[in-house]
């Protein structure tokens, strides 16, 4: 390619650029373009790779490696030394392992978070402690024993794209201490009475509510759950992207945090007001009413609608809408991709209601902008407004 070709290729391009916001950043790319012969070079991101086994390390590092998005920026054994090189390195994103010696992963975010924050997705072999993970700042996990299978292209790929979108993440909110700890008094159930929910504006009265999350869900719905009282006049069905095992242990994790009664659905269950249900991972789960109006999961390994979660808010929101007419409120919370926007778009033409959560706190404004923008959505609102909106129905 001869300089003249080249000088003239870049002088068009800038012409053409001239008018648009972004001309000069365009225009270095396409000198970089040139200069290289003709080949981009893409910004690659430095992951500093925490684990306390030089085996795990090694299996971690060399998916990484084999990547086109990212480099091994270093390596640390435990906590402190990841602190250090963190200081040091300065890497994009931390993958951590939790259980580790001298520091463990736990504590370690803890200090990354309130003095360096950046992205950091946990290497989990554990529901509870990755849970806690989530309210000290990190913004996603992977589960170790993924990464370690025989066939393992689909893991690997899932690790990749859970990457890229810690890496395009708002961090998470961090709870205090006192949202974390508190437990609310556990009391024996009384008949749900109307006057124990606080007092706001009603709205169209609804008779279930199905709340939608993804990537920074848990600390979302811990945001709003907590704020439910005891005697929640309708049931609630929690639908959060999650692996086998963690949403049973979600569940439990929200029943000792919350007043209101916190369990994972099953199959054949009659739902009850006062209670909020958290479909569990790995299969579908459908709702429908019976013949006393009440609705009753329906659970099944799978669904005739195509989608990559299990659970999934569209397949949930799918089963239900015709039975549910306009009493239904759908909420839809931080996430990637549009998982709910099928079953928004059903609800909308019932007279369903759809909340959204605003991009100010999503952790990723993925799943509340697909709905959004398609005009689905009755209100948008930051998380904190969320739990008052959703009272003001029941």
């Amino acid at each position: 390619m001869s300089d003249d070709f080249k000088r003239a290729s870049i002088l068009c391009l800038t012409r053409i650029i001239g008018k648009l916001n972004h001309g000069l950043v365009v225009t270095l790319h396409a000198f970089n373009f040139f200069s290289n012969g003709g080949v981009m070079k893409m910004k690659k991101y430095g992951v500093l790779v925490v684990d306390d086994s030089a085996f795990m390390r090694k299996i971690i590092c060399d998916i990484i490696e084999a990547s086109s998005q990212f480099y091994v920026a270093g390596r640390a054994r435990n906590g402190i030394d990841a602190i250090e090189k963190v200081k040091r390195l300065k890497p994009d994103i931390v993958t951590l392992d939790i259980e580790m010696p001298e520091l463990n992963g736990l504590d370690a975010l803890k200090i990354l978070m309130a003095e360096m924050p950046l992205p950091v997705v946990m290497l989990s072999s554990g529901a509870a402690s990755t849970l806690e993970a989530f309210e000290l700042g990190a913004v996603d996990f992977v589960v170790k024993s993924e990464l370690l299978k025989e066939n393992n292209e689909k893991e690997v790929e899932d690790f990749y794209k859970r990457l890229q979108v810690a890496l395009n993440a708002k961090l998470p909110k961090i709870l205090k201490e006192e949202e974390r700890m508190s437990v609310p008094p556990q009391v024996e159930s009384e008949p749900i009475r109307k006057s124990e929910v606080p007092i706001v504006q009603k709205k169209s009265p609804k008779d279930l509510i199905v709340i939608g999350s993804s990537t920074g869900g848990p600390t979302a719905l811990q945001t709003i759950i907590t704020k439910f009282p005891k005697s929640m006049p309708v049931p609630v069905v929690v639908v959060q992207h999650m692996p086998r095992g963690f949403t049973k242990a979600l569940a439990d994790r929200f029943n000792r945090l919350c007043n209101v009664r916190v369990k994972e659905v099953e199959h054949g269950e009659i739902l009850e007001a006062g209670t909020v249900y958290v479909a569990p991972a790995g299969i579908q789960t459908g709702l429908q009413k019976n013949a006393n109006g009440k609705y009753v999961a329906n659970q099944r390994l799978t669904s005739h609608v195509e989608t990559l979660f299990k659970p999934s808010i569209d397949v949930t929101l799918l089963s239900v809408y015709e039975d549910a007419k306009d009493k239904i409120l759908a909420v839809i919370l931080t996430g990637m991709g549009n998982d709910g926007l099928r079953g928004c778009r059903e609800i909308k033409k019932m007279g369903g209601t759809v909340i959204a959560e605003s991009e100010e706190t999503c952790v990723v404004y993925g799943m509340p902008r697909a709905v959004f923008e398609a005009g689905l959505v009755d209100k948008k609102l930051p998380l904190q407004q969320i739990p008052d909106e959703i009272l003001s129905y029941v």
